[in-house]
């Protein structure tokens, strides 16, 4: 595989590169063959995943924002992610900007109306009835817990254990060099090799389904838009387009491409959010954006540890309900993002603090998540019918929205912009964010993905980068061309499934970020000289503290 890789003229770890894209060939011949069959067997698995151990998804991430809340509020809160005399390499906007822009942008504008109505005109909590107001508030509540805080932990936890021994020690850019305090030197070996190989896929998949989502949103607003036929074709053409941005972005760089497309896209939803705020309900919208830290704030340590435990006529038989769909699959899903998102928030938070980092990732994201789903999610129930005296009121044109979220989840957001004024053209500007951001996601998922296979923040030769963004679309693409409908459900579940041995490799980090801190010589207001890697070994405690870093290439 080394003479293969020189004469392709890649710079990679052979082992790492071959073995991940032989695997996804192999996988996604498998899917397209038989669909069904594959996607009945991974979905008996998440069936069994979500029945047994969901309650351990939901304890997991609460588990994880208490050591992140602990992390930033300790002594170690001082330590610098990267050299002593390091500080940020971006402004805290471009920062920002692309944390919002490769982490939830795409979920907040897929989301951000389908999910509110949709709790809101099937209400998860028991005893509470459709389209009423105790249904709106619940609604908002359960949206921010799924896309605040708690997604951002999923996010932030690996983001800090890979810029901790990445930038600060100078490991390749690996999941596994996370582990080094555990595994030592077998970060190199065939164990480090699985943790990375099995990165590389599930951020291969977890993009692909992302960019079909993002095909099927875009269709449908360009559907609403020019009267098109929603249809493979059109979504395929979609792909192409999305898949052609997110390479140029990618020859570019991540300062010039990632950052730019981040900027632009940021700039345009806030531009979008603004005008829902001016030419809906302003005072209504201003009142909800307060009232919904409250409800927030108040409703989060209930839904947080809500295990559903009481659904069903038989409690004994362990079966889930509502949240087995949503909260369980929430998090599996997300999780899969994980050393994708983390990795890519690491390398834009080199020279940061433990603390800065911990809130700047958990409350800068989360409080504008907030803000959207208070403004989208709130006018667009208004536009519903707010209430039965609303409802009432409006006659036939009540229910324009929820119905057709009932219809299709990717016209939500298109279906809240006819509402509004200049429906064409916002509807229009819709569409392009909508892009921007999968694209975005695509780009900033094949430079991360670049990374795990050459082990350095240097960006590989041109045709290296390209071949993954080429990759996620082909992939994607593939499954909707020869696969249909079926290829999709069968790769969510098999996502699903490849969340649990990512949740408990996350889970992992966090007593390998305890032996790291451990191991700092640190006082309650300077931070001295990191402890050498050697440190770690078990056998070497007695080394000398302030000696050399160990330096290692895969």
């Amino acid at each position: 595989m080394n003479d293969l890789a020189k004469r392709l003229g890649l710079r990679v770890d052979p082992t790492i590169f071959f073995v991940s894209a032989g695997l996804s060939l192999v996988f996604v011949l498998l899917l397209v063959i038989a669909p069904v069959p594959i996607g009945a067997a991974f979905a008996d698995g998440r069936a069994w995943i979500v029945t047994n151990l969901g309650w351990f998804f939901i304890l997991g991430v609460n588990v994880w924002l208490g050591f992140l809340i602990y992390a930033a509020m300790s002594r170690h809160g001082h330590i610098r992610l990267g050299p002593k005399n390091s500080r940020p390499e971006y402004t805290n906007l471009s920062w920002f900007a692309m944390l919002f822009a490769g982490g939830i942008g795409t979920v907040l504008m897929f989301w951000g109306v389908a999910e509110p109505i949709s709790h809101y005109q099937n209400p998860p909590l028991p005893g509470v009835e459709p389209f009423t107001f105790e249904a709106a508030q619940d609604a908002i509540s359960i949206s921010l817990y799924h896309l605040a805080l708690h997604t951002w932990t999923i996010f932030a936890l690996p983001g800090l254990a890979f810029a901790y021994f990445i930038n600060r020690y100078d490991l390749p850019v690996r999941v596994s060099s996370v582990f080094y305090p555990l595994l030592r030197d077998r970060i190199y070996g065939p164990i480090g090799k699985a943790i990375d190989i099995a990165a590389i896929l599930g951020t291969l998949f977890g993009v692909a389904v992302s960019l079909g989502l993002g095909s099927s949103q875009v269709a449908a607003g360009l559907s609403a838009l020019f009267g098109w036929n929603d249809d493979t074709m059109l979504r395929l053409a979609i792909l192409g387009a999305l898949t052609l941005v997110a390479v140029l972005s990618i020859v570019a760089g991540l300062d010039k491409g990632v950052k730019l497309l981040s900027n632009i896209n940021i700039g345009m939803a806030v531009g979008l959010l603004i005008f829902v705020l001016i030419t809906g309900s302003t005072l209504f919208l201003l009142r909800g954006i307060v009232e919904t830290f409250g409800l927030y704030l108040s409703n989060l340590p209930r839904l947080a540890f809500w295990n559903d435990m009481l659904h069903g006529d038989d409690m004994g038989t362990g079966s889930w309900g509502w949240q087995g769909d949503w909260t369980v699959f929430y998090w599996a899903w997300t999780v899969t993002w994980s050393p994708f998102i983390g990795l890519f928030v690491a390398r834009i938070s080199r020279g940061r603090t433990v603390r800065e980092f911990v809130f700047g990732v958990l409350l800068a994201p989360s409080l504008f998540t907030l803000i959207w789903f208070a403004i989208f999610g709130w006018q667009a129930m208004a536009l519903d019918g707010l209430g039965d005296n609303a409802r009432t009121a409006m006659g036939p044109g009540a229910g324009a929205i929820s119905a057709a979220v009932a219809e299709s989840v990717p016209l939500a957001m298109f279906a809240f912009f006819a509402e509004l004024p200049w429906a064409p053209l916002m509807q229009g500007i819709a569409v392009l964010i909508v892009a921007i951001f999968f694209a975005t996601s695509s780009d900033s998922a094949s430079l991360v993905v670049d990374m795990l296979c050459s082990g350095t923040e240097k960006p590989g030769p041109v045709r290296q980068r390209v071949f993954w963004g080429v990759s996620e679309g082909l992939i994607a693409a593939t499954l909707i061309l020869l696969a249909g409908e079926a290829g999709l459900v069968a790769l969510q579940q098999v996502i699903t499934v490849v969340g649990l041995p990512i949740f408990v490799l996350v889970f992992m980090m966090i007593p390998a970020l305890i032996r790291g801190f451990a191991a700092e010589d640190i006082d309650h207001i300077t931070i001295g000289k990191r402890p050498a890697l050697s440190e770690f070994d078990d056998q070497s405690e007695d080394k000398v503290p302030d000696a050399p870093p160990l330096m290692r290439d895969a």
